[in-house]
């Protein structure tokens, strides 16, 4: 059995992957409170901190998804400061580890998102797109890139898209109006959502892992992305609820600040280089991958 160090298993993508995976590798979890980990991951799992790592010679696989949550909170100047940090810093030990390991591993899997696009309006946008849009999202994700990048192994960069779960992420957060009734667009709702299923999105690391003809960076997002006023009414349809409110960008920048940015602009964001590989989405379309999940 293949060993595992992963990073962020007690996030969204992380406890999904481990809960189908952890019967198909040897997983170990750096974490800053390993006793929480444990409790939420299982027995099968061991955590620990990453101080307690001293190197990665015994790992041949490494999933590096840690990364304080970019859109929970409005970004001060603190909280841009963590989000960066807590992204940047573990990926740098982690290269720095890699590179000094005997016998490094096979493949780092490395985490960063569309942001490093930019905001880009109905532009299609494939990983050969080069017209970025500087602003914050992307500064976080070029160093995140660049840093992954120096590890001297096969490294593939996930470039992630809105992940769509019924039990974390954003669309958790998105649920309560429009159960209530008062979901709809956001501004026009123009602006493209670029998503995936989580289901999609364990598979699609997996099959990273395994494809040793892959490397290089990866959008992982649906191959239909959608506008934000198709997103909200096929939502408000799934919880047959009414679509007749929507909600003006204005009030949406006050109450979140700049990083509002996130969801009143987007991006029309391709998985070129995942198709071309030979992945299959199992939720290519928005109404099949809502149908999937349990937003009782």
């Amino acid at each position: 059995m293949k060993r595992m160090l992963l990073t962020g298993g007690t996030g969204l993508i992380g406890r999904h992957f481990i809960a189908k995976h952890k019967e198909h590798y040897d997983i170990r979890v750096i974490s800053r409170d390993p006793k929480r980990a444990q409790r939420l991951l299982g027995d099968s799992v061991k955590a620990f901190t990453l101080d307690e790592l001293d190197d990665v010679n015994d790992y041949d696989i490494i999933v590096n998804l840690a990364g304080e949550p970019i859109a929970d909170k409005r970004w001060s100047d603190a909280q841009k400061e963590r989000i960066c940090q807590s992204r940047w810093t573990i990926t740098e030990r982690l290269v720095r580890l890699i590179n000094a390991a005997e016998n490094a591993p096979d493949v780092f899997i490395s985490g960063s998102a569309i942001g490093f696009y930019g905001r880009q309006g109905d532009t299609p946008i494939t990983e050969d797109f080069s017209q970025f849009h500087d602003e914050f999202s992307r500064e976080v994700c070029v160093k995140w890139e660049d840093i992954a990048n120096q590890a001297n192994t096969r490294t593939c960069i996930l470039r992630t898209g809105v992940v769509l779960a019924d039990d974390g992420g954003a669309l958790s957060k998105m649920l309560m109006p429009f159960r209530l009734g008062l979901g709809g667009p956001i501004g026009d709702g123009k602006q493209f959502m670029s998503w995936i299923h989580i289901e999609d999105m364990v598979r699609a690391i997996e099959f990273l892992i395994e494809s040793e003809q892959c490397s290089g960076p990866f959008n992982l997002t649906s191959p239909k992305p959608a506008s934000n006023a198709f997103f909200a009414h096929k939502l408000c349809k799934r919880l047959d609820r009414p679509c007749i409110f929507t909600t003006p960008t204005f009030a949406v920048k006050l109450l979140m600040g700049e990083s509002s940015d996130l969801v009143i602009y987007g991006q029309k964001v391709l998985p070129m280089r995942l198709e071309s590989a030979g992945f299959h989405f199992s939720f290519p379309v928005l109404v099949d991958a809502l149908a999937a999940l349990d937003l009782r």
